[in-house]
Protein backbone atom coordinates (compact mmCIF):
# COMPACT_ATOMS: atom_id res chain seq x y z
CA UNK A 1 0.00 0.00 0.00
CA UNK A 2 1.52 3.53 -1.12
CA UNK A 3 2.94 5.64 1.56
CA UNK A 4 0.82 8.50 0.19
CA UNK A 5 -2.79 8.74 -1.09
CA UNK A 6 -3.95 11.37 -3.47
CA UNK A 7 -7.31 12.50 -2.98
CA UNK A 8 -9.23 13.04 -6.56
CA UNK A 9 -13.00 12.32 -5.33
CA UNK A 10 -13.11 9.96 -7.43
CA UNK A 11 -11.26 6.93 -6.95
CA UNK A 12 -10.69 6.13 -3.23
CA UNK A 13 -11.07 2.30 -2.47
CA UNK A 14 -12.42 0.87 0.60
CA UNK A 15 -9.12 -0.81 1.35
CA UNK A 16 -7.40 2.83 1.24
CA UNK A 17 -9.82 4.06 3.48
CA UNK A 18 -8.95 1.10 6.12
CA UNK A 19 -5.22 2.31 6.28
CA UNK A 20 -5.96 5.75 6.54
CA UNK A 21 -8.36 4.62 9.08
CA UNK A 22 -6.21 2.29 10.86
CA UNK A 23 -2.67 2.72 9.93
CA UNK A 24 -2.19 6.20 9.77
CA UNK A 25 -1.12 6.60 5.78
CA UNK A 26 -0.53 10.03 5.05
CA UNK A 27 -3.18 11.81 2.53
CA UNK A 28 -3.11 14.92 0.09
CA UNK A 29 -5.07 16.67 -2.72
CA UNK A 30 -3.99 15.68 -6.07
CA UNK A 31 -3.35 18.44 -8.33
CA UNK A 32 -7.13 17.61 -10.60
CA UNK A 33 -8.46 18.27 -6.97
CA UNK A 34 -7.45 21.53 -6.65
CA UNK A 35 -7.92 22.59 -10.12
CA UNK A 36 -11.83 21.72 -9.67
CA UNK A 37 -12.21 23.22 -6.39
CA UNK A 38 -10.75 26.66 -7.51
CA UNK A 39 -12.88 27.05 -10.07
CA UNK A 40 -16.14 26.00 -7.56
CA UNK A 41 -15.09 28.48 -4.90
CA UNK A 42 -15.15 31.12 -7.66
CA UNK A 43 -17.96 30.53 -8.51
CA UNK A 44 -19.36 30.63 -4.98
CA UNK A 45 -17.45 33.92 -4.73
CA UNK A 46 -18.95 35.86 -7.60
CA UNK A 47 -22.47 34.79 -6.85
CA UNK A 48 -21.69 36.46 -3.10
CA UNK A 49 -20.76 39.79 -4.87
CA UNK A 50 -23.28 39.61 -7.22
CA UNK A 51 -25.74 39.04 -4.04
CA UNK A 52 -27.38 36.32 -5.89
CA UNK A 53 -29.94 34.05 -4.19
CA UNK A 54 -28.46 30.51 -3.70
CA UNK A 55 -29.45 27.88 -1.37
CA UNK A 56 -27.16 27.69 2.08
CA UNK A 57 -24.86 30.44 0.22
CA UNK A 58 -26.98 33.66 1.06
CA UNK A 59 -29.69 31.90 2.26
CA UNK A 60 -30.65 30.15 5.57
CA UNK A 61 -30.95 26.60 6.12
CA UNK A 62 -33.67 23.91 5.94
CA UNK A 63 -37.32 25.63 6.62
CA UNK A 64 -34.97 29.24 6.78
CA UNK A 65 -34.19 28.34 3.46
CA UNK A 66 -36.19 31.70 2.21
CA UNK A 67 -34.20 33.86 4.77
CA UNK A 68 -31.55 36.08 2.79
CA UNK A 69 -28.26 36.96 4.27
CA UNK A 70 -26.44 40.16 3.98
CA UNK A 71 -22.71 39.54 3.07
CA UNK A 72 -21.43 41.33 6.08
CA UNK A 73 -22.99 38.67 7.73
CA UNK A 74 -21.83 34.72 5.97
CA UNK A 75 -19.38 33.91 8.44
CA UNK A 76 -21.85 34.00 11.08
CA UNK A 77 -23.94 32.01 8.84
CA UNK A 78 -21.21 29.41 8.65
CA UNK A 79 -20.06 29.25 11.86
CA UNK A 80 -23.50 29.44 13.78
CA UNK A 81 -24.82 26.11 11.44
CA UNK A 82 -21.62 24.41 12.61
CA UNK A 83 -21.68 25.44 16.19
CA UNK A 84 -25.82 25.06 16.43
CA UNK A 85 -25.51 21.33 14.49
CA UNK A 86 -23.38 20.04 17.42
CA UNK A 87 -25.87 18.31 19.12
CA UNK A 88 -25.13 14.51 19.28
CA UNK A 89 -25.30 12.39 22.01
CA UNK A 90 -23.69 9.05 23.27
CA UNK A 91 -20.28 7.91 23.30
CA UNK A 92 -17.75 8.66 20.86
CA UNK A 93 -17.12 6.91 17.84
CA UNK A 94 -13.79 5.11 17.64
CA UNK A 95 -11.05 6.54 16.62
CA UNK A 96 -10.89 4.56 13.33
CA UNK A 97 -14.26 5.50 12.68
CA UNK A 98 -13.69 9.63 13.20
CA UNK A 99 -10.47 8.78 10.64
CA UNK A 100 -12.36 7.42 7.61
CA UNK A 101 -15.09 10.27 8.47
CA UNK A 102 -12.34 13.10 8.29
CA UNK A 103 -11.44 10.86 4.94
CA UNK A 104 -14.58 10.90 3.31
CA UNK A 105 -15.25 13.74 3.63
CA UNK A 106 -12.07 15.54 2.38
CA UNK A 107 -12.65 13.30 -0.70
CA UNK A 108 -15.89 14.14 -1.14
CA UNK A 109 -15.44 17.98 -1.32
CA UNK A 110 -11.93 16.81 -3.60
CA UNK A 111 -14.67 16.34 -6.38
CA UNK A 112 -15.05 19.76 -6.97
CA UNK A 113 -18.60 20.27 -6.73
CA UNK A 114 -18.89 21.90 -3.18
CA UNK A 115 -17.41 25.06 -3.16
CA UNK A 116 -15.03 25.17 -0.48
CA UNK A 117 -11.82 26.78 -0.21
CA UNK A 118 -8.64 24.64 -1.11
CA UNK A 119 -6.90 26.09 2.30
CA UNK A 120 -9.76 24.68 4.17
CA UNK A 121 -9.69 20.98 3.27
CA UNK A 122 -5.98 21.53 3.70
CA UNK A 123 -6.57 21.97 7.37
CA UNK A 124 -8.91 19.46 7.02
CA UNK A 125 -6.53 16.73 6.16
CA UNK A 126 -3.53 18.63 8.43
CA UNK A 127 -6.12 17.04 11.19
CA UNK A 128 -6.17 13.84 9.86
CA UNK A 129 -2.43 13.21 9.23
CA UNK A 130 -1.50 15.09 13.12
CA UNK A 131 -3.27 12.72 14.53
CA UNK A 132 -6.32 15.18 15.90
CA UNK A 133 -9.25 13.10 15.65
CA UNK A 134 -12.51 15.42 17.38
CA UNK A 135 -14.88 14.00 19.51
CA UNK A 136 -18.00 12.75 17.87
CA UNK A 137 -21.04 11.63 19.60
CA UNK A 138 -22.76 8.49 17.78
CA UNK A 139 -25.98 9.13 18.08
CA UNK A 140 -28.38 11.91 16.58
CA UNK A 141 -28.03 11.46 12.66
CA UNK A 142 -31.21 10.56 11.03
CA UNK A 143 -28.92 10.16 7.65
CA UNK A 144 -30.54 13.44 5.90
CA UNK A 145 -29.36 15.93 5.09
CA UNK A 146 -26.87 13.30 5.57
CA UNK A 147 -25.00 13.29 9.01
CA UNK A 148 -25.46 16.21 9.93
CA UNK A 149 -24.77 16.06 13.57
CA UNK A 150 -21.58 13.86 13.43
CA UNK A 151 -19.59 16.05 10.68
CA UNK A 152 -20.49 19.11 12.67
CA UNK A 153 -19.07 17.97 15.76
CA UNK A 154 -16.24 16.59 13.53
CA UNK A 155 -16.06 20.47 12.21
CA UNK A 156 -16.07 22.05 14.93
CA UNK A 157 -12.83 21.60 16.05
CA UNK A 158 -11.28 23.01 12.61
CA UNK A 159 -12.71 26.07 13.47
CA UNK A 160 -10.83 25.97 17.20
CA UNK A 161 -14.28 24.77 18.81
CA UNK A 162 -16.07 21.51 20.27
CA UNK A 163 -13.20 18.62 21.76
CA UNK A 164 -10.74 15.96 20.47
CA UNK A 165 -8.55 13.63 21.17
CA UNK A 166 -4.80 14.09 20.71
CA UNK A 167 -2.05 11.92 21.52
CA UNK A 168 -4.28 9.95 24.13
CA UNK A 169 -5.55 12.96 25.23
CA UNK A 170 -9.26 14.59 25.67
CA UNK A 171 -9.58 18.45 25.54
CA UNK A 172 -10.91 21.47 23.85
CA UNK A 173 -10.95 21.13 20.29
CA UNK A 174 -8.41 24.83 20.11
CA UNK A 175 -6.18 22.80 22.42
CA UNK A 176 -5.51 20.23 20.19
CA UNK A 177 -4.94 22.32 17.24
CA UNK A 178 -2.43 24.47 19.08
CA UNK A 179 -0.75 21.38 20.43
CA UNK A 180 -0.80 20.26 16.66
CA UNK A 181 0.48 23.70 15.20
CA UNK A 182 -2.73 23.78 12.93
CA UNK A 183 -4.44 27.41 12.82
CA UNK A 184 -7.97 26.99 13.08
CA UNK A 185 -10.19 27.77 10.05
CA UNK A 186 -12.42 31.03 9.77
CA UNK A 187 -15.49 29.63 7.33
CA UNK A 188 -16.49 31.94 4.50
CA UNK A 189 -19.78 31.46 2.90
CA UNK A 190 -20.92 27.97 1.41
CA UNK A 191 -18.14 26.38 3.72
CA UNK A 192 -19.90 25.12 6.61
CA UNK A 193 -22.77 23.20 4.43
CA UNK A 194 -19.74 22.05 2.58
CA UNK A 195 -18.44 20.34 5.77
CA UNK A 196 -21.82 18.96 7.28
CA UNK A 197 -23.46 18.21 4.85
CA UNK A 198 -23.02 14.45 3.23
CA UNK A 199 -23.29 10.70 4.64
CA UNK A 200 -19.60 10.48 5.31
CA UNK A 201 -20.53 8.61 8.93
CA UNK A 202 -22.69 6.21 7.98
CA UNK A 203 -20.46 5.30 4.87
CA UNK A 204 -17.14 5.65 7.41
CA UNK A 205 -18.85 2.74 9.42
CA UNK A 206 -19.95 1.17 5.96
CA UNK A 207 -16.58 1.11 4.64
CA UNK A 208 -14.83 -0.28 7.94
CA UNK A 209 -17.64 -2.61 7.80
CA UNK A 210 -17.07 -4.42 4.25
CA UNK A 211 -13.56 -4.93 4.85
CA UNK A 212 -14.05 -6.66 8.37
CA UNK A 213 -17.20 -8.62 6.89
CA UNK A 214 -14.97 -10.07 3.79
CA UNK A 215 -12.46 -11.15 6.77
CA UNK A 216 -14.88 -12.77 8.68
CA UNK A 217 -16.37 -14.57 5.25
CA UNK A 218 -13.00 -16.26 5.75
CA UNK A 219 -12.87 -17.02 9.29
CA UNK A 220 -16.38 -18.54 8.84
CA UNK A 221 -14.98 -20.68 6.09
CA UNK A 222 -12.25 -21.85 8.52
CA UNK A 223 -14.71 -22.54 11.23
CA UNK A 224 -16.98 -24.49 9.47
CA UNK A 225 -13.69 -26.73 8.12
CA UNK A 226 -12.46 -27.45 11.60
CA UNK A 227 -15.99 -28.53 12.73
CA UNK A 228 -16.71 -30.81 9.42
CA UNK A 229 -13.40 -32.56 10.55
CA UNK A 230 -14.02 -32.53 14.42
CA UNK A 231 -17.69 -34.22 13.72
CA UNK A 232 -16.20 -36.36 11.01
CA UNK A 233 -18.15 -34.98 8.45
CA UNK A 234 -18.80 -35.43 4.90
CA UNK A 235 -16.59 -34.38 1.79
CA UNK A 236 -19.38 -34.63 -0.78
CA UNK A 237 -21.17 -31.30 -0.24
CA UNK A 238 -17.88 -29.01 -0.46
CA UNK A 239 -17.25 -31.27 -4.01
CA UNK A 240 -16.82 -28.83 -7.05
CA UNK A 241 -18.89 -31.26 -9.31
CA UNK A 242 -22.38 -30.66 -6.72
CA UNK A 243 -21.39 -27.39 -6.26
CA UNK A 244 -20.95 -26.28 -10.05
CA UNK A 245 -24.95 -27.06 -10.63
CA UNK A 246 -25.93 -23.99 -9.11
CA UNK A 247 -22.82 -21.45 -9.75
CA UNK A 248 -23.57 -18.55 -7.17
CA UNK A 249 -20.26 -17.41 -6.91
CA UNK A 250 -19.64 -17.06 -2.76
CA UNK A 251 -21.14 -20.74 -2.69
CA UNK A 252 -18.22 -22.01 -4.85
CA UNK A 253 -15.18 -19.68 -2.67
CA UNK A 254 -16.67 -21.34 0.47
CA UNK A 255 -16.79 -24.47 -0.75
CA UNK A 256 -12.85 -23.97 -2.02
CA UNK A 257 -11.92 -22.76 0.64
CA UNK A 258 -13.62 -25.90 3.04
CA UNK A 259 -12.30 -28.29 0.86
CA UNK A 260 -8.68 -26.46 0.74
CA UNK A 261 -8.84 -26.80 4.58
CA UNK A 262 -9.85 -30.65 5.00
CA UNK A 263 -7.59 -32.03 2.00
CA UNK A 264 -5.89 -34.78 3.34
CA UNK A 265 -8.32 -35.39 6.19
CA UNK A 266 -8.09 -38.80 7.80
CA UNK A 267 -11.53 -37.81 10.14
CA UNK A 268 -13.68 -36.55 6.92
CA UNK A 269 -15.34 -39.21 5.23
CA UNK A 270 -14.49 -42.14 7.61
CA UNK A 271 -16.64 -45.08 8.26
CA UNK A 272 -16.35 -46.04 11.82
CA UNK A 273 -18.55 -47.04 15.07
CA UNK A 274 -19.22 -43.51 15.55
CA UNK A 275 -20.10 -42.46 11.66
CA UNK A 276 -21.26 -46.10 10.08
CA UNK A 277 -25.32 -45.12 10.13
CA UNK A 278 -24.78 -41.47 9.23
CA UNK A 279 -26.07 -41.04 5.55
CA UNK A 280 -26.01 -36.94 5.71
CA UNK A 281 -24.70 -34.72 8.14
CA UNK A 282 -26.91 -31.76 9.09
CA UNK A 283 -27.75 -28.75 7.91
CA UNK A 284 -24.74 -26.38 9.71
CA UNK A 285 -22.43 -28.30 8.13
CA UNK A 286 -23.82 -29.90 5.03
CA UNK A 287 -25.33 -26.34 4.11
CA UNK A 288 -22.60 -24.09 5.02
CA UNK A 289 -21.35 -23.11 1.69
CA UNK A 290 -24.59 -22.14 0.70
CA UNK A 291 -25.07 -20.18 3.82
CA UNK A 292 -21.43 -18.55 4.20
CA UNK A 293 -21.91 -17.48 0.28
CA UNK A 294 -24.79 -16.30 0.07
CA UNK A 295 -23.47 -13.80 2.98
CA UNK A 296 -20.24 -13.07 0.90
CA UNK A 297 -22.19 -12.44 -2.24
CA UNK A 298 -24.60 -9.86 -0.22
CA UNK A 299 -20.81 -8.55 1.42
CA UNK A 300 -19.91 -7.96 -2.20
CA UNK A 301 -22.86 -6.05 -3.28
CA UNK A 302 -22.65 -3.89 -0.45
CA UNK A 303 -19.08 -3.18 -1.08
CA UNK A 304 -20.02 -2.37 -4.93
CA UNK A 305 -22.31 0.12 -3.30
CA UNK A 306 -20.26 1.91 0.29
CA UNK A 307 -16.99 2.25 -3.12
CA UNK A 308 -19.98 4.53 -4.58
CA UNK A 309 -20.95 6.60 -1.96
CA UNK A 310 -16.96 7.23 -1.45
CA UNK A 311 -16.06 8.53 -4.58
CA UNK A 312 -19.44 10.85 -4.71
CA UNK A 313 -20.32 14.64 -4.00
CA UNK A 314 -22.98 14.81 -0.82
CA UNK A 315 -23.53 17.91 -0.26
CA UNK A 316 -26.20 20.54 -0.99
CA UNK A 317 -26.15 22.62 -4.00
CA UNK A 318 -23.54 21.65 -5.64
CA UNK A 319 -21.85 24.11 -8.00
CA UNK A 320 -21.02 23.36 -11.83
CA UNK A 321 -18.96 26.60 -12.63
CA UNK A 322 -18.47 25.74 -16.28
CA UNK A 323 -21.94 25.82 -16.62
CA UNK A 324 -22.97 28.75 -14.29
CA UNK A 325 -24.71 26.93 -12.41
CA UNK A 326 -26.02 25.22 -8.86
CA UNK A 327 -28.11 22.74 -8.38
CA UNK A 328 -30.00 21.77 -5.05
CA UNK A 329 -29.96 18.17 -5.22
CA UNK A 330 -30.91 15.54 -2.52
CA UNK A 331 -27.75 13.34 -2.60
CA UNK A 332 -27.49 13.64 1.13
CA UNK A 333 -29.82 11.64 1.78
CA UNK A 334 -28.39 8.35 2.79
CA UNK A 335 -30.84 5.75 1.44
CA UNK A 336 -28.24 3.64 -0.22
CA UNK A 337 -26.17 3.52 2.11
CA UNK A 338 -28.97 2.73 4.84
CA UNK A 339 -30.15 -0.18 3.01
CA UNK A 340 -26.94 -1.54 2.26
CA UNK A 341 -26.13 -1.42 6.26
CA UNK A 342 -29.23 -3.28 6.96
CA UNK A 343 -28.37 -5.87 4.23
CA UNK A 344 -24.74 -6.01 5.45
CA UNK A 345 -25.79 -6.51 9.25
CA UNK A 346 -28.37 -9.26 8.04
CA UNK A 347 -25.66 -11.09 6.10
CA UNK A 348 -23.06 -11.30 8.92
CA UNK A 349 -25.65 -11.77 11.22
CA UNK A 350 -26.34 -15.23 9.93
CA UNK A 351 -22.44 -16.21 9.54
CA UNK A 352 -23.29 -16.23 13.39
CA UNK A 353 -26.77 -18.08 13.42
CA UNK A 354 -24.88 -21.12 11.74
CA UNK A 355 -21.84 -20.83 13.61
CA UNK A 356 -23.55 -21.41 16.79
CA UNK A 357 -25.45 -24.31 15.84
CA UNK A 358 -22.34 -26.28 15.06
CA UNK A 359 -20.84 -25.39 18.16
CA UNK A 360 -23.89 -26.71 19.91
CA UNK A 361 -23.51 -29.79 17.85
CA UNK A 362 -19.53 -29.96 18.65
CA UNK A 363 -20.92 -29.69 22.19
CA UNK A 364 -23.57 -32.14 22.22
CA UNK A 365 -22.75 -35.84 22.88
CA UNK A 366 -25.94 -36.93 20.91
CA UNK A 367 -24.36 -35.03 17.70
CA UNK A 368 -20.89 -35.05 18.14
CA UNK A 369 -19.49 -38.73 17.09
CA UNK A 370 -18.42 -39.57 20.36
CA UNK A 371 -16.97 -36.78 22.11
CA UNK A 372 -17.59 -36.14 25.44
CA UNK A 373 -20.53 -34.42 26.44
CA UNK A 374 -19.45 -30.24 26.93
CA UNK A 375 -16.01 -31.94 25.63
CA UNK A 376 -15.22 -32.00 29.43
CA UNK A 377 -12.61 -34.24 30.40
CA UNK A 378 -14.21 -35.28 33.70
CA UNK A 379 -18.00 -34.37 32.83
CA UNK A 380 -20.14 -33.88 36.00
CA UNK A 381 -17.21 -31.78 38.07
CA UNK A 382 -16.27 -30.68 34.97
CA UNK A 383 -18.36 -28.17 32.65
CA UNK A 384 -16.00 -27.77 29.82
CA UNK A 385 -16.95 -25.88 27.00
CA UNK A 386 -20.86 -25.67 28.19
CA UNK A 387 -21.23 -21.85 28.42
CA UNK A 388 -19.55 -21.26 25.36
CA UNK A 389 -22.70 -22.11 24.01
CA UNK A 390 -24.45 -20.06 26.26
CA UNK A 391 -22.48 -16.81 25.07
CA UNK A 392 -22.73 -17.60 21.36
CA UNK A 393 -26.40 -18.46 21.44
CA UNK A 394 -26.51 -15.10 23.56
CA UNK A 395 -24.82 -13.24 21.12
CA UNK A 396 -26.88 -14.20 17.85
CA UNK A 397 -30.14 -13.50 19.64
CA UNK A 398 -28.94 -10.10 20.47
CA UNK A 399 -28.53 -9.95 16.47
CA UNK A 400 -31.68 -11.26 15.84
CA UNK A 401 -32.75 -7.61 17.65
CA UNK A 402 -29.79 -5.76 16.05
CA UNK A 403 -31.15 -6.67 12.59
CA UNK A 404 -33.92 -4.99 12.97
CA UNK A 405 -33.84 -2.70 9.39
CA UNK A 406 -33.28 0.86 10.68
CA UNK A 407 -33.44 2.08 6.83
CA UNK A 408 -37.76 1.06 7.45
CA UNK A 409 -38.10 4.12 9.12
CA UNK A 410 -38.49 7.98 8.51
CA UNK A 411 -39.31 10.41 10.73
CA UNK A 412 -39.80 14.15 9.65
CA UNK A 413 -37.33 16.91 10.50
CA UNK A 414 -37.57 20.86 10.09
CA UNK A 415 -40.66 21.51 10.05
CA UNK A 416 -41.23 18.99 7.82
CA UNK A 417 -38.97 20.53 4.94
CA UNK A 418 -36.73 17.43 5.55
CA UNK A 419 -39.84 14.60 5.74
CA UNK A 420 -38.05 11.37 4.99
CA UNK A 421 -34.86 10.34 6.39
CA UNK A 422 -32.42 7.53 6.04
CA UNK A 423 -31.99 6.61 9.46
CA UNK A 424 -28.89 5.59 7.31
CA UNK A 425 -26.05 6.30 10.53
CA UNK A 426 -28.34 4.00 12.94
CA UNK A 427 -28.43 1.06 10.29
CA UNK A 428 -24.24 1.30 9.92
CA UNK A 429 -24.01 1.33 13.75
CA UNK A 430 -26.09 -1.71 14.11
CA UNK A 431 -24.06 -3.58 11.81
CA UNK A 432 -20.89 -2.45 13.31
CA UNK A 433 -22.29 -4.29 16.90
CA UNK A 434 -23.48 -7.28 14.62
CA UNK A 435 -19.82 -7.66 13.21
CA UNK A 436 -17.97 -7.23 16.74
CA UNK A 437 -20.83 -9.76 18.10
CA UNK A 438 -20.23 -12.74 15.14
CA UNK A 439 -16.87 -12.15 15.69
CA UNK A 440 -16.55 -13.75 19.10
CA UNK A 441 -19.35 -16.62 18.42
CA UNK A 442 -16.97 -17.28 15.72
CA UNK A 443 -13.66 -17.11 17.68
CA UNK A 444 -16.03 -19.50 20.20
CA UNK A 445 -16.88 -22.01 17.00
CA UNK A 446 -12.87 -22.35 16.84
CA UNK A 447 -12.24 -22.62 19.90
CA UNK A 448 -14.70 -25.85 20.80
CA UNK A 449 -13.33 -27.25 17.03
CA UNK A 450 -9.94 -26.98 17.78
CA UNK A 451 -10.61 -28.81 21.84
CA UNK A 452 -12.48 -31.49 19.89
CA UNK A 453 -9.99 -31.61 17.89
CA UNK A 454 -7.60 -32.95 20.44
CA UNK A 455 -9.67 -35.89 21.15
CA UNK A 456 -9.28 -37.29 17.91
CA UNK A 457 -6.18 -39.21 16.91
CA UNK A 458 -6.58 -39.52 13.34
CA UNK A 459 -4.49 -36.94 11.36
CA UNK A 460 -6.75 -33.98 10.47
CA UNK A 461 -6.77 -32.21 6.97
CA UNK A 462 -3.46 -30.04 6.36
CA UNK A 463 -5.19 -26.52 6.47
CA UNK A 464 -7.12 -27.97 9.40
CA UNK A 465 -3.82 -28.87 11.23
CA UNK A 466 -2.23 -25.82 10.30
CA UNK A 467 -5.27 -23.51 12.10
CA UNK A 468 -4.92 -26.19 15.36
CA UNK A 469 -1.03 -25.29 15.50
CA UNK A 470 -1.57 -21.21 14.94
CA UNK A 471 -4.35 -21.94 18.22
CA UNK A 472 -1.90 -23.29 20.01
CA UNK A 473 0.84 -20.97 20.07
CA UNK A 474 -1.01 -18.46 21.90
CA UNK A 475 -3.90 -20.45 23.81
CA UNK A 476 -3.26 -24.16 25.88
CA UNK A 477 -5.42 -27.24 25.62
CA UNK A 478 -8.10 -27.24 28.11
CA UNK A 479 -6.68 -29.39 31.02
CA UNK A 480 -9.56 -29.13 33.24
CA UNK A 481 -12.18 -26.11 34.18
CA UNK A 482 -11.00 -22.44 33.61
CA UNK A 483 -12.24 -19.11 32.83
CA UNK A 484 -12.95 -19.22 29.19
CA UNK A 485 -13.33 -15.29 28.22
CA UNK A 486 -9.75 -14.80 28.00
CA UNK A 487 -9.07 -17.29 25.07
CA UNK A 488 -11.95 -16.07 23.45
CA UNK A 489 -10.76 -13.00 23.29
CA UNK A 490 -7.43 -14.52 22.19
CA UNK A 491 -8.90 -16.05 19.34
CA UNK A 492 -10.79 -12.08 18.30
CA UNK A 493 -7.61 -10.54 18.77
CA UNK A 494 -6.15 -13.25 16.59
CA UNK A 495 -8.72 -12.66 13.65
CA UNK A 496 -8.20 -8.95 14.18
CA UNK A 497 -4.34 -9.40 13.49
CA UNK A 498 -5.20 -11.73 10.27
CA UNK A 499 -3.01 -14.61 12.33
CA UNK A 500 -4.99 -17.03 9.85
CA UNK A 501 -4.92 -15.11 6.58
CA UNK A 502 -2.52 -17.93 5.26
CA UNK A 503 -4.43 -21.18 6.06
CA UNK A 504 -6.70 -20.85 3.40
CA UNK A 505 -3.89 -20.84 1.11
CA UNK A 506 -3.51 -24.10 -1.47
Amino acid sequence: MAQRILLTGTALTIDQVVVVARESVRVDLSASSRKAMKLSREWVERAVREHAIVYGVTTGFGAFQNVFIRPDRLRELQRNLILSHCAGVGDPFPEEVVRAMLLLRANALACGYSGIRISTVERLLDMLNRGVHPVVPEQGSVGSSGDLAPLSHAAAVLIGEGEAFYRGKRMPGRKAMQAARIAPVVLEAKEGLALNNGTQAMTAIGALAVHDARRLAGIADIAAALSVEAVKGKSTPFAEKALATRPHAGQGVSAHNIRTMIRGSRLVDRVDHDTREKIQDSYSIRCAPQVHGASRDAIDYVAKVIEIEVNSATDNPLIFPESNESYSVGNFHGQPVALVMDFLGLAVAELGNISERRTAKLLDRHHNCGLPAFLAGDGGVESGLMIEQYTAAALVSENKVLIHPASGDSIPTSANQEDHVSMGTIAARQTRQILRNVEHVLAIEIHCACEALGFRTERPGAGTRKMVQRLRDVIAPLRGDRALSGDIERIVELIHNDAFAGVLED
